[in-house]
C-alpha cells in the first residue's frame, strides 16, 4: 500500500468504486466525507493511535465537530486518488484538519488537479458521555510532533 504518514501529512490511496459514484458515474458529493474520515482514521492508525483502543482504555473519542468542503473536479469510477490529512490547529480539545483528494496519477502534462478539498473540525469528548474534554497530551504530542 502507497501511504506516506508523518504527524504533519499523510496521505492515503483510494479507489473509486460503483457504490461511490450517482447515476452519472462521477462520485457522489458526500463520499469525499468518507474518503476523508478513511485517511483520518489511517493517518492515526499510522501513528500508532487506534481509535477503538482510545475509547476502550483512555475512555475518549474523536468526533466531527464540523465540515467545510470544497468541490473542483468530479472523480469517477475506476479512479485512484490520493487523499490526504494535514494538521492545520492544534487545540486543547480540538483539531482542525486539512484534507484534499487529487487523482494518484498525473495529466499528460503532469498535473495532479484538486478534486476536492475540506476543513474538518474534530473534538475529544469523553465515550460515556460526549462531553468535551482535553486531548491527552500523548495524542496531541504525537499529531503536533515535527514531520
Amino acid at each position: 500500500m502507497n501511504t506516506t504518514a508523518t504527524p504533519s501529512q499523510f496521505t492515503w490511496p483510494v479507489r473509486v468504486y460503483w457504490e461511490d459514484t450517482d447515476a452519472g458515474g462521477i462520485v457522489f458529493y458526500a463520499n469525499y466525507l468518507k474518503f476523508f474520515e478513511r485517511a483520518r482514521t489511517e493517518w492515526l492508525r499510522a501513528l500508532g493511535i487506534e481509535q477503538q483502543s482510545l475509547r476502550e482504555q483512555v475512555g475518549g473519542m474523536f468526533v466531527v465537530t464540523a465540515t467545510q468542503v470544497k468541490y473542483h473536479r468530479p472523480a469517477r469510477l475506476d479512479d485512484l486518488l490520493l487523499v490526504t490529512a494535514r494538521v492545520q490547529e492544534a487545540g486543547r480539545a480540538s483539531l482542525t484538519i486539512e484534507q484534499t483528494a487529487r487523482p494518484q496519477a498525473a495529466t499528460p502534462d503532469g498535473d495532479t488537479p484538486l478534486l476536492c478539498e475540506g476543513i474538518i473540525r474534530i473534538g475529544w469528548v469523553d465515550a460515556s458521555t460526549l462531553r468535551p474534554q482535553r486531548i491527552p497530551a500523548a495524542i496531541l504530542g504525537a499529531l503536533k510532533a515535527p514531520a
